[in-house]
């Protein structure tokens, strides 16, 4: 992650759950991120699939290719006026950036370790606390793991080859999922849950001269309109249609994953030029309305402006960046 991707999240994402309460504050930036900036971007976002209406408790799991995946999250999020429930699963290096690392931990994020160092019994006690504490829970998992990037072969041909060993589908645009992570979520709130959302994220403008896909835009090259339009597929699966036990859910998470796959060969490689750069089915150009976003804008620019153009508000700016971040190391040290 650049530090451009990162100030980006820093300054985009802050947003508030009191969660013994269950008092909500839907963050200002996010609304405009999803709003207006996207507007000055001229982006579209079609969707495909069943987005239920309603605010639902549910994991959410994507294939990720790019920094700009966690915004999408909050996407679908904010159309269901959940904003303030997205909470993610992350790897554990990212706990020390600066303020946003501690904000993740306090806003219900959970950081975890791969493989050997994976510690399940801290993550399904979190877990746990949040369902005693009737917690909203919009769970964010990237089973992959890391970013899926086509130009590093030596990752993808590693991927491929432990599927193959492990009698699994070899996958072409995603990589091998991993289970434990999303196992252990489905299995601490299995009572509490409404659904799975299964995304699949495809970006226009990431095919070469030559046909082949390329690499996600960056959050950088997202903010200079590199991506014309995001593609989002969206699988409502009911909790009862999950397997509870670890090996028939690998496999479960595995199939999902190769549906994923064929989506994205028809989006990249179909040999129909018409059929290329879309999902199967039809699709909705999903746009916010005015009201939700021009207030965010106008907040979010009032606090900013008043901030910069003051002595004191830029003093106070800096501060907060620095003792912000030390206090946030010290305390995701101290209580991860």
């Amino acid at each position: 992650m650049t530090v451009t991707e990162r100030q980006f999240l820093a300054v985009h994402h802050p947003q508030t759950v009191l969660c013994g309460e269950c008092i909500e504050t839907a963050s200002y930036p996010q609304t405009f991120c999803e709003g207006d900036l996207f507007s000055y971007l001229e982006l579209q976002i079609l969707l495909y699939g069943d987005l239920p209406r309603n605010k639902e408790n549910i994991i959410y799991l994507a294939n990720h290719q790019s920094t700009v995946d966690w915004i999408i999250a909050d996407i679908l999020a904010i159309r269901q006026n959940a904003l303030g429930h997205v909470r993610y699963v992350l790897k554990d290096g990212l706990k020390w950036l600066p303020l946003y690392g501690c904000y993740f931990s306090q806003h219900g994020g959970i950081y975890v370790r791969r493989s050997a160092k994976f510690n399940e019994k801290d993550m399904r006690n979190k877990l746990q606390s949040y369902v005693s504490a009737g917690t909203p829970m919009y769970l964010v998992i990237f089973p992959e793991g890391t970013r899926y990037n086509p130009e590093l072969t030596k990752v993808i041909s590693a991927s491929q080859t432990f599927a193959a060993q492990e009698g699994f589908a070899v996958l072409k645009h995603v990589l091998t999922p991993r289970i434990k992570a999303t196992h252990v979520a489905f299995d601490s709130m299995k009572n509490y849950l409404d659904a799975i959302y299964d995304v699949t994220v495809a970006f226009e403008g990431t095919i070469d001269d030559k046909g082949q896909r390329k690499e996600a835009p960056s959050m950088a090259e997202f903010l200079c309109k590199e991506c014309p339009k995001i593609h989002i597929h969206i699988d409502r699966i009911d909790k009862k249609d999950v397997p509870e036990e670890q090996a028939f859910m690998r496999r479960w998470l595995h199939e999902r994953f190769e549906i994923k796959d064929k989506l994205l060969i028809e989006f990249y490689d179909s040999l129909d030029p018409e059929r290329r750069n879309k999902f199967p089915g039809e699709s909705v150009n999903s746009k916010l309305s005015l009201k939700k976003t021009l207030p965010s804008l106008l907040i979010l620019s009032g606090l900013t402006a008043g901030m910069l153009m003051t002595e004191a508000g830029r003093k106070l700016y800096v501060r907060t960046w620095i003792y912000g971040t030390l206090i946030g190391c010290l305390w995701v040290s101290i209580k991860p």
